[in-house]
């Protein structure tokens, strides 16, 4: 039988490996429950989380452009209506929310992240005529947001708009008059 020597430094390096592993693993999983950004005033779980990241992604969908997700509105949207709405708009906001995913649920016989998104887009077009005015306040408050946050996004203000200064380029053959 081979007894293998393990010097110190190797011993100490797998170690380090092992309890570095430990740490990371848990992180990409993420099954917490907790909310990827801090907010003061609004508590929202992984699962809301996940919902208005589906959301703000069926309001503007990714396309040669990039989408509501991957420009992380939703957490954009949840800092607004945390730092910049009223303490009534928030409470309207949050109870919204909940019961965006069971009204999702009655209406449409499926979770919202379920459908697809010819089911999502018919499912929003139809909330002008619910009488549910929670979901009313918190859809409109949500497009609102949404499209604030993709208007001011780093994307649309360096890639898509080109700014150019007052009074703007000079033009010799403009006639003027």
């Amino acid at each position: 039988m081979k007894v293998e020597v393990i010097n110190r430094r190797t011993a100490l390096r797998r170690l380090l490996y092992i309890a570095g592993g430990t740490l990371l693993l848990p992180a990409c999983y993420r099954q917490s429950g907790k909310e990827t950004i801090a907010l003061t005033h609004l508590v929202i779980d992984e699962e809301q989380e996940n919902l208005m990241a589906e959301l703000v992604e069926t309001i503007i969908p990714a396309s040669d452009t990039p989408g509501g997700k991957e420009l992380l509105l939703h957490l954009f949207v949840f800092k607004m209506v945390d730092d910049c709405h009223k303490p009534e708009d928030q409470a309207d906001f949050a109870a919204g929310l909940a019961s965006f995913a069971a009204c999702s649920r009655e209406k449409m016989g499926q979770d919202f992240r379920q459908l697809t998104t010819d089911q999502r887009i018919v499912f929003l077009e139809s909330i002008e005529e619910m009488a549910n005015e929670q979901v009313k306040r918190f859809y409109a408050i949500t497009k609102r947001r949404t499209i604030q946050g993709y208007t001011n996004s780093k994307y649309v203000m360096t890639d898509l708009k080109k700014y150019e200064l007052v009074p703007g380029r000079y033009n010799g053959y403009f006639k003027m008059g």
